[in-house]
């Protein structure tokens, strides 16, 4: 197996660096701490690089919030200067990783995405009877530094990379409480293990894919699993009978102890594909699908601090328009006509003018 040294030099090249800022500040640049940061970017990026190549790095303090998507969760926001370093560390390492990624493996990657996995769920669903659904509980609250720390020395061998990841792994701060026993522990055991990964961070969507790829490997070679689908914690076996896929239940449930996780109770079912099945926001039929109940009134939600925020004049036309077309396009793609329709009717009866593109897209007009 080959491992790969000599990275750090190129993380913390200024150009890197450079490269990094640009991917960090991309769609922000309207927030005040990101203008400050690219207004002084030569002298901040070649402080930046001298804190890094003297392992003086240190990360600052996450900013915290709330969302519900449906349930509660916690979203973590590093300062600016740390998602830079976030980028920067992903640069080099990331292409290292992809390489040994299965194909199926759908979340945060070049030419993926949630509508590439659902098109690929539909083909299984043509072929096969039957599909195990399932989610992983408190994924990102539950991920175990040291077996995270374990599966990047699978590919990393440079030192300085090593610190890095574990200096930005380190400042993880607390996540949600989960107590989870496995066989082994004692009392104190889960208390005692440092885990969670920030939800936000560049760096824990990546190595959400580092931490389960070789439960991947596991599916789709120990277990023989032709139809399988991951996107981040949420995952589908496709098989022929009822029977295998319970078999194959009790295998990958043992298999996750090994990395301290556990599938939801509650969300893990095995069900025919031909009665429809939700999964990552719509719910899928071989032949159809559609945006769910559920996504509709989350995005309904939505849509009402838009247009409470543009009353206020705190959001500009064009990143209304970015934000009905982002939901317009995912409504395409789930044959929710409807849905599109009664939102275009909706927005112009609350003052919103709008002008359809012959092709379909929609441009928010200045009053």
């Amino acid at each position: 197996m080959k491992t790969y040294t000599h990275l750090f030099d190129q993380i913390t090249t200024f150009d890197n660096l450079l490269t990094a800022l640009a991917n960090a500040k991309r769609g922000k640049t309207d927030r005040p701490d990101v203008a400050r940061f690219v207004f002084h970017q030569e002298r901040e990026l070649f402080l930046l690089q001298a804190e890094l190549q003297q392992k003086q790095y240190r990360p600052g303090a996450y900013k915290t919030f709330l969302i519900h998507d449906p349930k509660e969760r916690m979203i973590s926001a590093a300062p600016f200067r740390d998602r830079v370093v976030h980028h920067a560390l992903c640069n080099i390492i990331a292409p290292i990783f992809e390489k040994t990624f299965i194909h199926t493996s759908y979340a945060n990657r070049v030419g993926k995405g949630v509508h590439r996995a659902i098109e690929q769920y539909q083909e299984y669903a043509k072929q096969f009877p039957y599909v195990l659904k399932c989610d992983i509980k408190k994924f990102f609250p539950s991920v175990d530094h040291q077996i995270l720390k374990n599966e990047i020395r699978w590919k990393i061998a440079c030192p300085d990379t090593l610190w890095l990841c574990d200096t930005i792994i380190d400042a993880s701060n607390v996540q949600e409480p989960s107590f989870i026993y496995f066989p082994g522990d004692d009392l104190f055991t889960p208390d005692q293990r440092p885990k969670g990964l920030p939800i936000g961070n560049l760096t824990s969507q990546f190595w959400a894919n580092v931490y389960l790829n070789r439960f991947d490997h596991f599916i789709k070679q120990k277990l023989g699993v032709a139809g399988y689908i991951r996107y981040v914690d949420d995952f589908v076996l496709f098989g022929e009978s009822k029977t295998e896929l319970q078999e194959w239940q009790l295998k990958l449930t043992e298999e996750l102890s090994k990395y301290r996780l556990l599938p939801h109770p509650h969300k893990t079912q095995i069900y025919q594909v031909k009665d429809g099945v939700p999964f990552l926001g719509l719910q899928v039929y071989p032949y159809f699908r559609y945006v769910r109940k559920e996504k509709n009134k989350r995005y309904r939600r939505h849509l009402r601090a838009l247009l409470q925020r543009r009353a206020e004049g705190k959001l500009s036309p064009e990143k209304m328009e970015s934000s009905l077309n982002s939901w317009l396009g995912h409504l395409k793609f789930g044959q929710s006509r409807r849905t599109a329709y009664n939102t275009f009717w909706y927005l112009r009866n609350h003052g919103v003018n709008l002008h359809v593109h012959p092709r379909g897209s929609w441009r928010v007009l200045e009053q």
